[in-house]
């Protein structure tokens, strides 16, 4: 594993540090000043709710939210608190001691993001089925991959990346949206391991290029080309953009899938360029895509079916040469996800 340098398309050299301290302490300080006030008002929530949810049977939706609410808000506190434990015990260690740091963060996100799927499972009735079985990660060192995901539903890249932590046993390098920087803990240990942070600046495909780059065995590179989660009308949106942008045979075939978003592949094919010896794992998954705002998590919580995923691997040697070639590629793989995702959704599964 290649140690997490600095990340393309950020700030200067020079202010990026600053520009990174700045933030943290605000939002480490918001977290601190408003966690005592909003974890009282989730207790209240729980405790208002529990007579609600005996008196009419219901599923007890305000309880659970609240408690695992309550719970991601500790959990990300508990993760502040192992950080600055982590960077006072490597501080004598300096630059060199990058690696290390970096195994430590994974460790402590493996360790967080399995308190929050234990979590879910309890409140939630989160279940998930992987086909096939993933390989035993007692086999010692496999990679370095790229991974290719759908993108639907809340909390399907935490779910995805737990996944590969604890029963994969690979190191995700992770292409997150610039938004989560929000979340204090997430931003602190994700800045120490390889990462990088979208939209940069224009020079996407060069971050992600350069993260690629470093995959060593042991590694995955975690992108999601549908650049979002999926809804209809972000289809829909996405479908009349490539037909303005005269990209009129891409969105005829776009609009043959219907539970998938037409793949930006300027990313991907970054990664590949950048990784030439690496195999690509594509994932497929339904069932988390029924919640996808406040609105379906009212509804739809706790799950009536459960969480599947299906993933492939595709050796380094069978990905086509050429980014066109990769291109179309990458179309035909992306309807497979779709076939795949259509043949097992449930009947609640949110579909165009």
């Amino acid at each position: 594993m290649t140690a997490p340098g600095a990340r393309a398309g950020g700030p200067a050299r020079l202010t990026g540090p600053l520009v990174t301290g700045l933030r943290r302490t605000l939002t480490t300080g918001l977290l601190l000043a408003l966690l005592p006030v909003v974890a009282a008002l989730l207790v209240v929530a729980a405790l208002l709710g529990a007579p609600v949810s005996l008196a009419t049977r219901g599923p007890w939706r305000p309880v659970r939210i609240a408690c695992f609410a309550l719970l991601y808000l500790l959990v990300d506190l508990a993760g502040l608190v192992a950080a600055a434990g982590l960077w006072a015990r490597r501080l004598p260690e300096g630059r060199e001691g990058a690696e290390r740091r970096a195994t430590d963060a994974f460790a402590v996100l493996e360790r967080l993001l399995s308190v929050l799927r234990r979590a879910g499972e309890r409140l939630f009735r989160l279940r998930v089925e992987v086909t096939p079985p993933l390989p035993d990660r007692s086999g010692g060192a496999a990679g370095p991959v790229l991974v290719l995901a759908r993108h639907a539903g809340t909390g399907d890249s935490f779910l995805l990346l737990q996944t590969l932590l604890s029963r994969a046993g690979l190191r995700p390098h992770t292409v997150l949206k610039r938004v989560l920087r929000a979340d204090p803990a997430l931003d602190v240990l994700v800045g120490r391991v390889p990462h990088c942070f979208l939209p940069s600046s224009g020079r996407d495909r060069d971050a992600i290029g350069d993260l690629a780059a470093g995959l060593g065995p042991g590694d995955a590179l975690v992108l999601f080309p549908e650049g979002g989660n999926f809804t209809p009308r972000r289809r829909r949106r996405a479908i009349a953009s490539l037909r303005r942008r005269g990209a009129a045979v891409r969105a005829r075939r776009a609009e043959r899938m219907h539970h998938v978003l037409p793949p930006r592949d300027a990313g991907a094919l970054a990664a590949i360029a950048a990784a030439p010896t690496a195999d690509v794992v594509f994932v497929a998954h339904t069932g988390l895509d029924v919640v996808h705002s406040v609105r379906t998590a009212w509804s739809r919580l706790p799950l009536r079916e459960s969480v599947r995923a299906h993933w492939w691997r595709v050796p380094a040697s069978r990905v086509p040469a050429g980014d066109d070639a990769r291109s179309e590629w990458l179309l035909g793989q992306w309807a497979r996800v779709d076939r795949w995702t259509a043949g097992h959704a449930g009947p609640d599964a949110t579909r165009a």
